[in-house]
C-alpha cells in the first residue's frame, strides 16, 4: 500500500489556518489594532472603505518594527509576545499565537510599511497569498501601517459569504468601540469611505465613554471601584432608570481585553434585583484587573472566552463591586432595621398536580398544544367562540355539540362560554379571564397584544400595503454609529413597516413619518429600543430582516400599549387573538393564554 498521508503545502495551510482567525474584515480591525496596542501605540488610524473588502489600514506610532521582523511577522507561530510555555500563563499583551499576519497574508493583498523610532529608514513589504512579492526600503514616519487590500481575493467562496456593506461596518464599529473602551489612553480615529466617523482623543475613561456612545451617557453613569487582593473592579455602570428594555452596552474587560460572559452578567444583574423595571437590562463599562496566571484565555480562537481560576470569588467580588457602587451613589434604597417586620406573609396557592401550572396538554380538542411555538391546526378555535360572536343561546350551542356534525370539534372537557352575557374580565390590567364550559381561559394581555402585532406587521411587510402618518413636527435623531448604519442598512425595511426618514449627515437622521397604528409621541425613544430590540434578536437568533424587524416591532409596541381596556377593547382582542395563525404562543415562544379546569377550581376549595 502506498503513502498517503503528506504535509500540506503552507499556503494551503495558512488558508485553514485564516479560517478561525479571519471570519470578516471585523476579524481584521480586530487583530491589526490589537496589534497597534501591543506596539505601545499612543494615536492609532483606522482607514476602511467599502466596509473593509477593499480596504482595511491601520496606521499607528508605535515601536515599529526591524527589516527582518518585519518578514518574521508573516510566517505562522512567529510572535514577539512569548517564548516557553510558562509565558503562555502571564500574558499581558493583546496578540500572543503568531497566527494573525499569517492568516491575513493568505487571504488578501497586504502592505506593510514600517521604521522603529530612531531608525533613517523604513522597510516596505508586499505579500500575496502567503506569498511575499516585494521587499524595498522606504522612507516613512515612525511607526506601523497595515494596508489590508481585497480580502479573501483568492478564496472567493468566502468572499461570497459577507453580508452587505451595513452588516460588515456595524460589525467593524463594533470591535473599534471595544478596543478604544479599553485603552482611553490612546487617541483613536476611525475614516469609512473618506468620512471621519470616530476621532477619540486620549483621555480618561468617563470621557471615552461619552465620545463612543453620545453625550446623553453623562448624566447615567456611575462610578464603580473595589480592590481586593485577589482582583480588583473598575469603571462605570449606569443608573437604573436608563436601563433598556434590551441588552444595550454592556462591556466586560479582563485586564483589558474584551470577553463575553453569562456568568458575570448574571453577578451584575443581581446587584441590581429590585432597582429596575421588568426584563430591562442596565449599561456598564467594567475593567477587572486579575492575576495572568489566575485565568486562561486560550481557549477559543477570538479570546472573547476565558477561563478563571475561582469563578465563584470572581462573581462575589464583581457582584459587591455593583452593589457597593448603587449604594455609594444612593441608587439602592436604604434598609430601615428598626421597623416591625414580625407578620405572617400571605402564603401563595399551591396549584395540585405537582404544582406544574394550568395547561394540560390535549386540553383544546381539534387543536393539540404544541410542546413548541410551531404552526398547528387551529380551525377549532374560531368555531369555539362562535357562540360570543352571533349571540347563539347555550342550549343550541349544546345542540350543535352533541349533534352527529358537531362530534370531533368539542367534548366534556371543553366548551364554549357558559352563557352569551359572559363577559371578559381584566385583572390588574394583565391578565383578561375569559368564562368557558372547562373552567376558565386566562390570556396574557401583552402577549397576545404581541402575537397579533406580529402577525399584522408580517403581512404588511409580505404584501408592501402600510400606512403612514406625517409627524407634525419632525424629529432630528442622533444615532451612535453603530445603530445609524443599522438604521441605513434596514432603510426598505423601516419604509415597508409606515416609518420615513432621511439622512441628515454623520449619524443623524430626520424622522418625517411613523406607522399609523402608533401613537405619536417618544418617536426616538420608540426607534432606538426598535433597534436595540432587533439588535438582540440577532445575537440569539437566525431570522431574516423583515422577521426580526416584525418581531422588534410587535414586542416594542405590546409592550406600550394602554393596559386599562374597555370591554370592547377586551373582546377585541380575543377576537384577533384566536384570529391569529398560532394563537397561543408569541413569536419567541412565550404562551399567550392558559386553561384552568373546573377540577383544579374544585380541588382549590378542596371539594371532592
Amino acid at each position: 500500500m502506498s503513502d498517503i498521508i503528506h504535509l500540506l503545502p503552507d499556503y494551503l495551510a495558512n488558508q485553514i489556518a485564516a479560517g478561525e482567525v479571519v471570519q470578516r474584515p471585523s476579524s481584521v480591525v480586530k487583530e491589526l489594532l490589537e496589534n497597534a496596542i501591543d506596539a505601545r501605540a499612543t494615536s492609532v488610524q483606522l482607514i476602511v472603505k467599502e466596509a473593509g473588502k477593499q480596504l482595511v489600514q491601520v496606521v499607528d506610532n508605535g515601536i515599529g518594527m526591524s527589516e527582518t521582523d518585519a518578514r518574521m511577522c508573516f510566517e505562522r507561530h512567529a510572535t514577539s509576545k512569548i517564548k516557553s510555555t510558562e509565558d503562555l500563563f502571564r500574558i499581558r499583551t493583546m496578540g500572543f499565537r503568531g497566527e494573525a499576519m499569517a492568516s491575513i497574508g493568505a487571504v488578501a493583498q497586504v502592505e506593510l510599511k514600517t521604521k522603529p523610532h530612531g531608525a533613517e529608514t523604513g522597510t516596505r513589504l508586499l505579500v500575496e497569498g502567503s506569498t511575499v512579492a516585494a521587499q524595498e526600503p522606504a522612507a516613512i514616519a515612525a511607526g506601523t501601517s497595515i494596508a489590508v487590500k481585497n480580502l479573501f481575493y483568492n478564496v472567493p467562496a468566502r468572499r461570497n459569504f459577507l453580508k452587505t456593506n451595513a452588516v460588515e461596518m456595524r460589525h467593524i464599529l463594533d470591535e473599534f468601540q471595544r478596543v478604544a473602551l479599553a485603552y482611553p489612553e490612546v487617541a483613536f480615529t476611525l475614516h469609512h469611505n473618506e468620512v471621519e466617523i470616530f476621532s477619540l482623543p486620549a483621555g480618561k475613561l468617563s470621557q471615552r465613554i461619552v465620545g463612543v456612545f453620545g453625550n446623553n451617557h453623562k448624566e447615567q453613569m456611575a462610578g464603580c471601584e473595589e480592590e481586593t487582593p485577589f482582583m480588583s473592579v473598575r469603571g462605570y455602570i449606569g443608573k437604573p432608570e436608563f436601563a433598556k428594555k434590551t441588552r444595550g452596552e454592556q462591556f466586560f474587560f479582563v485586564n483589558n481585553r474584551f470577553i463575553k460572559s453569562g456568568y458575570l452578567n448574571h453577578a451584575v444583574m443581581t446587584a441590581y434585583e429590585g432597582l429596575l423595571p421588568k426584563d430591562s437590562h442596565p449599561f456598564y463599562v467594567l475593567f477587572i484587573d486579575i492575576e495572568p496566571e489566575r485565568i486562561d484565555i486560550n481557549v477559543h480562537p477570538t479570546k472573547t472566552e476565558i477561563k478563571f481560576e475561582d469563578e465563584k470569588t470572581v462573581y462575589a467580588i464583581v457582584h459587591a463591586a455593583v452593589k457597593k457602587s448603587l449604594g455609594t451613589h444612593n441608587i439602592a434604597p436604604s434598609l430601615d432595621f428598626q421597623s416591625d417586620v414580625n407578620f405572617a406573609p400571605l402564603q401563595p396557592i399551591r396549584m395540585p398536580h405537582g404544582g406544574e401550572g394550568f395547561e394540560k396538554e390535549g386540553t383544546f380538542p381539534g387543536f393539540k398544544v404544541p410542546s413548541s411555538p410551531k404552526k398547528a391546526n387551529v380551525n377549532g378555535w374560531e368555531q369555539l367562540y362562535e357562540p360570543l360572536r352571533n349571540g347563539q343561546s347555550v342550549q343550541q350551542e349544546e345542540e350543535r355539540i352533541t349533534s352527529p356534525s358537531g362530534m370531533g370539534l368539542l367534548d366534556d372537557t371543553f366548551a364554549a362560554p357558559m352563557t352569551t352575557s359572559s363577559k371578559t374580565l381584566q385583572v390588574h390590567h394583565k391578565y383578561l379571564l375569559v368564562q368557558v364550559k372547562s373552567g376558565v381561559m386566562i390570556i396574557d394581555q401583552q402577549a397576545a397584544q404581541e402575537r397579533i402585532l406580529y402577525e399584522k406587521y408580517m403581512a404588511s411587510l409580505q404584501k408592501k400595503m402600510v400606512t403612514s402618518q406625517a409627524l407634525l413636527f419632525p424629529q432630528t435623531i442622533e444615532l451612535s454609529p453603530a445603530d445609524a448604519a443599522l438604521v441605513k442598512e434596514l432603510r426598505a425595511e423601516f419604509q415597508e413597516l409606515g416609518f420615513q426618514f432621511e439622512d441628515f449627515g454623520g449619524n443623524t437622521i430626520i424622522l418625517n413619518a411613523i406607522p399609523a397604528d402608533v401613537q405619536a409621541a417618544n418617536e426616538k425613544e420608540l426607534l432606538e429600543e426598535l433597534i436595540e430590540q432587533y439588535k438582540n434578536n440577532l445575537a440569539t437568533l437566525k431570522l431574516d430582516k423583515r422577521e426580526n424587524l416584525a418581531r422588534a416591532m410587535a414586542k416594542r409596541l405590546a409592550s406600550k400599549l394602554q393596559p386599562r381596556m374597555s370591554d370592547l377593547e377586551m373582546n377585541s382582542l380575543v377576537d384577533k387573538l384566536f384570529g391569529c395563525e398560532v394563537p397561543n404562543y408569541t413569536p419567541g415562544g412565550q404562551k399567550t393564554l392558559v386553561i384552568m379546569e373546573l377540577g383544579q377550581l374544585h380541588e382549590l376549595f378542596l371539594k371532592g
